[in-house]
């Protein structure tokens, strides 16, 4: 965008906002002084020492829309305590610099824009922030290292989540972790991948350097980088307790494969229940469980689920039109539906743009979604909206989730034994929270770790499961046991070293002769 195009309402006087008369405006003088202050507050956490760390903000004016506004940011290789707004930079919307401080005299260095602009565009231009600050808090760098293997950094059941955009108490908070380079600007690519791959994520962890948080405003952006600390902190010393911070009780860490002493656990099944003997051989650490087929009858979500992400497209669409939620829903609906019209894929139909009729624009996502869900696509697009649909369904107890008989009892024992339970489906993380949450056995959400969704990749290629053991820092992949009912995905576990188990449940599809896997009817066989 070109700036001298872009104008600015200064007391009724229209200015272009690259102008000398809008540089010594208010706005642009009132957002350099609130980043001088806040980097002083920075300072005194251990953010931005050492001339490391940065922040930049977007200078708010109402009379001129988001996109076009001005950047303000701070300097690279300067005493953050010492700033005054006088050593800002100025930027237009696409990154130019249009103003820079002067000069002064030695012993300072020469001035130069901060070595994260690259990154801090990419937020405002992937996210649409306001605000985006990098810290290199002692805390963000110390919690990349507990693990060296982990691409992501999870935690659930800190209050303070409820401080990140998105998140509740009982949300499993994930942050991805991308590695250091040696120079800053060189972390831009891998940044704007981590942004891509969680769209949910408002922070990226740089490994053995710190963290990059944005929000729609300065507000939001201090309010969540100080909720991040804290959690970040939380782990760290839940860790020097021996206490596993991504568990929702928050028990012992698991620092064995498999079980110790003769192979048998006593383990109390039931509060006022006399202890049991498990015979185990060699239960992997991990137990990554599949849902459709496995956990929960196929019926269900062919019969329940799918029919009521169906017919509620429209109203839901409709309701909530303006939300930022559906917003994004709509956007990667769009993405993905030029994508089908350029493969010809069946079913896809055009989506009028936006300054289109609001009624003509849903009538189009509508047929879309229909399609997709009859093919039983397993796409991002089409998830993430059935999971915000069967989230109003499941609020207003329309819904109930629904598991196999044999399936709490299991989750229960192996929490008490100590494993680690995750799922893993092609639909949404937030539409697995939402069976699991509210399930015909009640919230069973206690005895899982975590969610995984194809957001790590589809479900019948290797790769996916490769990332997955990554993710969870086994010491190797045979220490994670994955359950499915679909032949492929056995095959692809297996060829990236997990320890595979077929599940056959009543309607689950015929497994081919001499497939090679064994095979469960039920949780109480594992």
């Amino acid at each position: 965008m070109a700036v001298p195009a872009a104008v600015a309402d200064n007391g009724g006087v229209k200015v272009g906002l690259a102008s000398q008369a809008y540089l010594e405006s208010n706005p642009v003088k009132e957002t350099k002084a609130l980043i001088s202050e806040l980097c002083r507050q920075f300072y005194n956490l251990g953010w931005v020492t050492g001339t490391g760390g940065s922040i930049t903000m977007k200078v708010h004016d109402d009379s001129v829309p988001k996109p076009q506004q001005l950047i303000v940011m701070s300097p690279s290789g300067v005493q953050k305590e010492r700033m005054v707004p006088e050593d800002m930079y100025i930027l237009s919307s696409d990154g130019s610099i249009i103003s820079s401080p002067s000069p002064k005299p030695y012993p300072h260095k020469p001035p130069k824009c901060s070595d994260c602009a690259p990154l801090f565009m990419k937020a405002y231009e992937m996210r649409g922030a306001g605000a985006v600050i990098h810290s290199h808090g002692m805390e963000s760098c110390l919690v990349t290292m507990l693990n060296p293997l982990a691409k992501e950094f999870r935690i659930t059941h800190m209050e303070m989540i409820k401080g990140i955009k998105g998140h509740g108490y009982y949300d499993e908070l994930v942050v991805p972790i991308i590695e250091n380079t040696a120079y800053e600007n060189e972390l831009t690519d891998s940044l704007a991948k981590a942004i891509e791959a969680y769209p949910k994520s408002t922070a990226v962890l740089v490994r053995n350097h710190g963290i990059y948080v944005w929000g729609d405003s300065w507000i939001n952006a201090k309010t969540q980088a100080e909720c991040y600390h804290y959690l970040f902190d939380a782990a760290i010393k839940l860790h020097q307790l021996g206490l596993d911070w991504s568990t929702p009780e928050h028990g012992p860490i698991q620092k064995v494969n498999g079980i110790l002493g003769n192979g048998k656990i006593n383990v109390n099944v039931k509060a006022g229940t006399t202890s049991s003997y498990y015979e185990v051989e060699q239960l992997p650490r991990c137990i990554v469980l599949d849902i459709e087929g496995t956990t929960t009858p196929i019926s269900f979500v062919t019969n329940v689920l799918f029919p009521y992400a169906r017919g509620n497209v429209g109203k839901h669409l409709s309701a909530t039109y303006e939300t930022a939620e559906t917003r994004e829903d709509i956007g990667l609906l769009h993405s993905q539906v030029e994508d089908d019209l350029k493969h010809g894929v069946a079913g896809a139909v055009s989506i009028p743009s936006d300054d289109m009729r609001k009624e003509e624009v849903i009538a189009a996502l509508v047929a879309n979604v229909e399609a997709m869900i009859k093919g039983d696509r397993k796409i991002t697009a089409l998830k993430q909206l059935q999971g915000h649909i069967w989230q109003t369904g499941f609020e207003k107890n329309e819904l109930e989730g629904v598991v196999f008989d044999d399936v709490p009892e299991a989750l229960e024992k192996w929490h008490a034994m100590g494993k680690k339970v995750y799922i893993y489906s092609s639909g949404s993380r937030l539409a697995q929270r939402l069976l699991f949450g509210n399930s015909n056995y009640g919230d069973l959400r206690k005895y899982l770790s975590g969610f995984f969704d194809t957001k790590v990749g589809n479900k019948r290629e290797t790769r996916s499961y490769i990332e997955i053991v990554e993710s969870l820092g086994v010491d190797s992949p045979s220490d994670v046991l994955f359950v499915t009912d679909v032949y492929q995905e056995a095959i692809a576990a297996r060829a990236a070293g997990l320890k595979v188990v077929v599940s056959i449940r009543p309607g689950n599809g015929p497994l081919p002769e001499n497939h090679g896997f064994k095979t469960i009817n039920s949780f109480s066989e594992i």
